[in-house]
């Protein structure tokens, strides 16, 4: 298939054998981080509206600041690694809908198995977006053993079996190429490499849960499923 530039993807004809790009190699440049409320805004953007998106850490922070749908669920207060299994979960119980969940860094290194769980459930109506700023940002901006280790998500991601990986680490490439990554075929495994939130670490919940999980429950309708896997959670 053919490469599609900027994007550090390569499609692969045999969906069990996705390639990626490799990150660039010492001495090369590296691009700057791209910043998180714009990148968060295309997502918005492109926002199907019976479109489940489940945030945690910083996403969660920012994202209601830039939009609100009764189909969000910003999981605060929540457990570090938990919102993959959480989306995951919705997407099961929710098959005709789309399921976007933003997972940080930290939190994705505390469930790493989440992955293996995703491609083993089947479900294909799942993207997760991991936002790696590198820290855990709202304990203070502490450095994750994995910013000092150079871990590659992307191979990560493959390895567990993801037909669609990407990586974007500048925002004029990921403005360019979102609409076209958000379309292949799921599950997708989106990795962002993003400028920490140095002034804004805290991370209160932006409205009362039960408020949250009332509006939630009921824009999702008569999905009795669905609302049993928020039980579970809320």
């Amino acid at each position: 298939m053919v490469e599609m530039p900027h994007l550090g993807v390569l499609e692969n004809s045999d969906s069990r054998s996705p390639s990626i790009n490799p990150p660039a190699a010492s001495g090369q440049e590296i691009p700057a981080r791209m910043p998180l409320r714009e990148s968060l805004q295309v997502l918005i953007d492109l926002r199907w509206d019976d479109q489940i998106v489940v945030t945690s850490m910083g996403a969660a922070r920012e994202w209601p600041r830039l939009c609100r749908h009764p189909l969000d669920f910003h999981y605060v207060p929540s457990t570090m690694g938990g919102s993959v299994p959480l989306a995951l979960g919705l997407a099961l119980a929710q098959p005709s809908r789309e399921v976007l969940v933003c997972s940080g860094d930290g939190s994705l290194l505390m469930s790493l198995g989440c992955l293996v769980t995703v491609i083993d459930s089947g479900a294909t109506n799942l993207t997760v977006v991991l936002i790696d700023n590198g820290v855990y940002e709202i304990t203070g901006g502490q450095r994750t053993a994995a910013s000092q280790t150079g871990v590659d998500f992307a191979g990560l991601a493959q390895a567990a079996g993801f037909p669609n990986v990407s990586q974007f680490r500048e925002l004029s490439d990921w403005r360019v190429r979102a609409a076209q990554v958000l379309a292949l075929p799921g599950p997708r495994f989106i990795w962002w490499q993003t400028q920490p939130e140095r002034d804004d670490y805290l991370l209160d919940p932006p409205c009362p849960m039960a408020e949250q999980l009332a509006r939630f429950r009921n824009k999702l309708g008569d999905g009795y499923e669905g609302r049993a896997v928020l039980e579970l959670h809320g």
